[in-house]
């Protein structure tokens, strides 16, 4: 079916703005299923396709500017236009392919999860690259405040890197029938509204999600990620709210079990005072924070 999709796609307008190089690529690229697509890979399809290699580049720019494919960024494409027909191009596809290797993470990942009802304003991944976005090459662009980003048919796209020891507990998931893509599994999104509280809505969402969705999370794995990020500060603020939310000691004793050289603030935005839990070595100060 979807073949035909795309022989119906390369009607008589489809002949006039690209030409019979232009048809045979687009029949190439579904061939493969390919819907976002590299300068490389135009090119050996277009080798393949009986298309000079000289001529891809500029058959290229002919194809984006008739509207038959969109450029992403510089090297990166993706088929548009009445060539996809119904299929869509998933904001998440287009993510994970504007910086590689990336993970959909933070608030969309949280969003596909089901943690939380807030709908993201923006497509969030993490990466262990360093991403530079074009409007960091402008000195007028980011200077409202927001995170410089790739906006791509109007969609911001952020990214946060990370160093590769944290780069984990990231699956594969479909989003559409041809895109397949990694996101962080429901307990490294977790773990992750512990690690980025700031960005991700403080210390209250975190708990606020531990206890809503602690009988959709397997404990173990998120325990286990908890021991593996490392950080003593948030596997102890991480174990208080489990335990907080009724989860066994057995179950919390990896955590429990970590030394701690003194106490951490349970909340790290909040102030450095409030009850010592000895336990967990926390200054609880999420009361305070609220000003009870």
């Amino acid at each position: 079916m979807f073949y035909n999709t795309m022989a119906s796609a390369n009607n008589t307008k489809a002949s006039a703005g690209n030409g019979p190089h232009g048809n045979r690529l687009l029949m190439a690229l579904a061939e493969e299923g390919r819907i976002i697509f590299t300068t490389s890979d135009a090119r050996r399809l277009a080798r393949r396709a009986g298309i000079p290699e000289s001529y891809t580049t500029n058959l290229l720019m002919l194809m984006v500017r008739n509207g038959w494919i969109s450029r992403l960024r510089r090297g990166l494409y993706s088929r548009s236009g009445p060539v996809l027909s119904d299929v869509t191009v998933h904001p998440f596809a287009i993510a994970t392919r504007l910086v590689t290797p990336s993970a959909v993470s933070h608030w969309s990942a949280l969003h596909h999860h089901g943690l939380t009802e807030q709908i993201p304003r923006v497509v969030t991944a993490f990466t262990t690259r360093q991403v530079v976005t074009p409007g960091m090459r402008s000195p007028r662009i980011g200077r409202n405040g927001q995170k410089h980003a790739w906006i791509v048919d109007g969609v911001r796209y952020e990214f946060v890197t990370v160093r590769k020891e944290f780069y984990f507990g990231i699956e594969q998931i479909w989003v559409t029938e041809f895109s397949r893509v990694p996101i962080t599994d429901r307990e490294r999104t977790v773990l992750e509204a512990f690690i980025s509280t700031r960005m991700l809505g403080g210390m209250g969402e975190a708990l606020a999600i531990v206890h809503r969705h602690l009988d959709s999370l397997q404990l173990d794995k998120l325990v286990d990620y908890a021991r593996r990020y490392g950080k003593i500060s948030i596997a102890k603020r991480l174990g208080w709210a489990l335990e907080q939310a009724g989860v066994e000691e057995s179950v919390l004793y990896p955590l429990l079990s970590m030394r701690a050289a003194g106490y951490h603030l349970l909340d790290p935005s909040g102030p450095r005072r409030g009850n010592c839990d000895k336990r967990w070595k926390l200054h609880n100060n999420l009361l305070t924070t609220k000003g009870i």
